[in-house]
């Protein structure tokens, strides 16, 4: 008979595959990319008063998750910046496996040096999958709503993931859970009912002073059921990709990674007062 833990490995394997899909095959990392974000010396303008700040997703990192979306805003106008979170010892490129608290600490020393630099008293939080979840714990519990204006979510794990139930299977594995916490907390606190995301959701998925905005699609295989991305409470604006543009199939890695339809919804979330309608057209914008 075999033993729980090569039972186990085709489930491990399956978990690993397909949070492996939140981020593309790793680049080699650029600490200065040349399309123009992350230039400290940025100031923003009046008519872009806030930097913003991109958090990366599970197995994601500051560069590849940004190729598309960073020179998008840095063309209209934005000072942007992204951090690397979540990094485990020994594993490049690869990063937000670590616990979702302590990238949220990580974060919260990131905003802090983006106003230094570029005095502004407010940043607006632009996350994919877990980056649109994490800075939540950094908000609610870390005095970040004081610093930030606005969090728009790409496909964020609001409500942790089924992964369509395979981490159900988990308590079927004797000591599985504890292997997977272990190894990589960052998968574990993403999980639908972790202790985690219990702690973050009490009393609210919001907090005073904050604009959200989730993005969410239909054809999300990552965060299931898809609808769980979504948030309630005061100044949310809850938005279905589809509902933009119904021959949109972008799913979970697409989303973040290179959908302009998506994109021109952000922008609409940075700067509300000057929204323009999200068309299967705004593609070309």
């Amino acid at each position: 008979m075999l033993s729980w833990k090569r039972a186990l490995r085709p489930l491990t394997a399956a978990l690993l595959a397909v949070a492996i899909g939140l981020a593309p095959a790793a680049t080699a990392h650029a600490a200065a990319p040349s399309s123009g974000w992350n230039n400290w010396s940025c100031k923003p303008s009046t008519a872009h008063p806030r930097p913003v700040v991109l958090v990366h997703g599970t197995f994601g990192n500051s560069v590849d998750n940004w190729l598309s979306l960073a020179p998008y805003l840095v063309k209209r106008g934005y000072c942007v910046f992204s951090l690397d979170y979540g990094q485990l010892p020994g594993v490049p490129f690869f990063h937000g496996l670590g616990p979702v608290a302590k990238s949220a600490e990580q974060l919260d020393t990131y905003v802090d040096r983006v106003l230094t630099a570029t005095g502004a008293g407010e940043v607006d939080l632009v996350g994919h999958s877990q980056g649109g979840m994490m800075p939540r714990h950094y908000l609610k519990f870390l005095g970040g709503a004081d610093k930030v204006n606005a969090l728009v979510g790409l496909a964020p794990d609001n409500h942790g993931t089924t992964l369509h139930g395979l981490t159900g299977l988990l308590k079927y594995f004797p000591g599985a859970a504890d292997l997977l916490n272990s190894a990589t907390p960052g998968l574990a606190d993403q999980m639908a009912g972790s202790a985690f995301l219990t702690k973050l959701n009490e009393g609210g998925d919001t907090v005073p002073g904050v604009r959200y905005t989730v993005i969410a699609t239909k054809y999300d295989e990552v965060v299931t059921p898809w609808r769980s991305a979504f948030l309630d409470g005061p100044n949310v604006k809850n938005v279905t990709l589809q509902d933009l543009c119904a021959i949109d199939l972008s799913e979970h890695v697409a989303i973040g990674l290179f959908d302009r339809i998506a994109y021109h919804e952000v922008v609409n979330a940075l700067d509300p007062a000057k929204a323009k309608p999200t068309t299967c057209a705004s593609v070309f914008d």
